[in-house]
């Protein structure tokens, strides 16, 4: 008699697949450079959340990666207009472009802004057959008008588990950020400016190391036995 603890009469047998080692350790294929787009969440004209990430997409470029920035500008809020909005078809293209991407939020009334959340409100889960930000990278960064806190770091990351993003360890949080930037918008050198070197290169690294795999790694049983059950059920229907 087979020992109870070895037998598993819910599991579907078809749906449940072994690890695929080659699948996760293949060498990589992509040649071109890591793609990454960068989100802030301010309109102000000295945004500090947006110098940030362009100190960012400084760094980025210097380890190889191509950039491109939304500009938050003009974007309606969700459901006050239709999905074929210029704004957000130009967001969600640049989404779908990206490999990875960087939320830099401000803090107001301690949390993130109504327009970092708009964004991210905007990008859908699936479009049609396309899942926009399943399995691939994304870091965190904050900037706070006075002393260190993470309540928007804290939840971006919340918000890149939901969108099935992979939201790296690092992240960073720039505290009286107006002291942190010169006249010239430039990052002044600090332990902040160094984090931030530290978190780009960290989503350069597991972006680089799950691109090429990021359709392998958000294979799920439970989405093969639900996609197992809707083609028995269409092909039960055409026999009828």
């Amino acid at each position: 008699m087979a020992d109870s603890e070895d037998t598993f009469p819910a599991l579907d047998e078809e749906s449940f697949h072994s690890i695929d080692r080659e699948a996760l350790l293949a060498p990589p294929l992509t040649r071109h450079p890591p793609r990454i787009l960068l989100l802030h969440g301010s309109l102000r004209e000295r945004s500090y959340s947006r110098l940030l990430n362009e100190e960012a997409a400084r760094i980025l470029r210097r380890m190889g990666c191509e950039t491109r920035s939304f500009d938050p500008s003009g974007l309606p809020l969700v459901d006050e207009a239709p999905d074929d909005h210029p704004k957000v078809r130009e967001l969600r293209d640049l989404v779908i472009w990206s490999e990875g991407m960087v939320w830099c939020s401000p803090e107001r009334h301690g949390a993130m802004t109504g327009i970092m959340k708009t964004q991210i409100d905007w990008i859908p889960l699936s479009v049609g057959a396309v899942r926009p930000t399943q399995g691939k990278t994304l870091a965190v960064m904050q900037v706070s008008g006075g002393s260190q806190s993470f309540n928007a770091v804290n939840q971006l990351r919340i918000l890149g588990r939901w969108m099935r993003l992979i939201t790296i360890p690092n992240q960073s949080s720039v505290a009286k950020a107006f002291l942190e930037f010169d006249e010239a918008g430039r990052m002044k050198p600090s332990s902040y400016y160094d984090r931030v070197i530290d978190v780009m290169e960290e989503l350069v690294k597991f972006t680089l190391l799950t691109r090429d795999r990021a359709e392998y790694l958000v294979d799920r049983y439970s989405e093969r036995k639900e996609s197992a059950a809707e083609l028995s059920k269409r092909v039960n229907q055409k026999s009828l």
